[in-house]
């Protein structure tokens, strides 16, 4: 599924060719998040966020040795207990995914459990492999999950869905999820580096500036904050872009586009 690193870590930042990768890499703790695995995915947002050269970001987990691939086991609730931190803090994790100018896809490699489901959910795109498990266990805990998580779950998976995870704390199949529409694809090992890079080439071979300043308007009427006219001014600035330009002329002769962000 992925190439094993020499030594568990934090999560590992990997920039290549307009793709930034991050890896969560405790595969041996089934990649379960501790305070200081949210402070290094929110450097490595950041990292990205200012790398202009970088268009699409992939998260994905370093599932080698484990009996069952496990994406993230979610948060560990030991750090509840830190000062500073506990939800209120791993909720800056997904919201700050959520938020990023890249075109965020999230490679679910693996079962994912508590907190981590939210980080996948903030995810643009999501392609997931075949027989994973999915479980929201916050009220099991006695938890009432934080707001912006709320919202993400109903978004996604639809009040029934969302009423689903959090009032039963049963398990959905990758099967169920793919049924609500979560993935882009659900395939095997066999398809999952085919599948991902297929998924990467086809955002990559978009138009920079629409891509990016169409996912600020989309997020923008997901939440309920559009402005008609930052819509229309977003739409005006594409149309007279070098890249439309450009987008039209390729279509009419016939040719892939060579676009420049401008």
């Amino acid at each position: 599924m992925h190439a094993a690193f020499a030594q568990p870590s934090a999560p590992v930042l990997r920039i290549e060719g307009g793709v930034a990768t991050i890896t969560l890499n405790r595969p041996a703790q089934r990649n379960r998040l501790e305070n200081a695995d949210l402070k290094a995915l929110l450097l490595h947002f950041d990292t990205v966020n200012r790398e202009p050269g970088v268009r699409v970001l992939v998260l994905t987990a370093n599932t080698a040795g484990q009996p069952r691939p496990v994406f993230c086991a979610g948060y560990d609730i030991g750090g509840f207990d830190e000062p500073g931190h506990g939800s209120t803090f791993f909720e800056e994790i997904p919201d700050t995914l959520a938020a990023m100018r890249p075109v965020t896809i999230c490679a679910l490699n693996g079962s994912v459990y508590g907190g981590a489901t939210d980080v996948v959910l903030a995810c643009d795109l999501r392609i997931g492999l075949q027989g994973i498990e999915w479980r929201m266990p916050a009220t099991a805990l006695g938890l009432h999950y934080y707001p912006s998580g709320l919202r993400r779950y109903v978004g996604r998976l639809g009040l029934a869905g969302a009423k689903r995870a959090f009032l039963t704390a049963r398990p959905f199949t990758a099967q169920q999820l793919d049924a609500m529409g979560l993935f882009e694809a659900l395939v095997g090992t066999d398809d999952w580096a085919a599948t991902l890079q297929s998924l990467l080439d086809d955002v990559l071979a978009l138009a920079p500036l629409a891509v990016e300043e169409t996912k600020k308007s989309l997020r923008e009427i997901e939440a309920g904050q559009a402005d008609e006219a930052r819509l229309r001014e977003r739409e005006q600035t594409s149309s007279q872009s070098l890249d439309f330009a450009e987008g039209r002329a390729a279509f009419a002769q016939r040719r892939q586009p060579v676009f420049v962000g401008r």
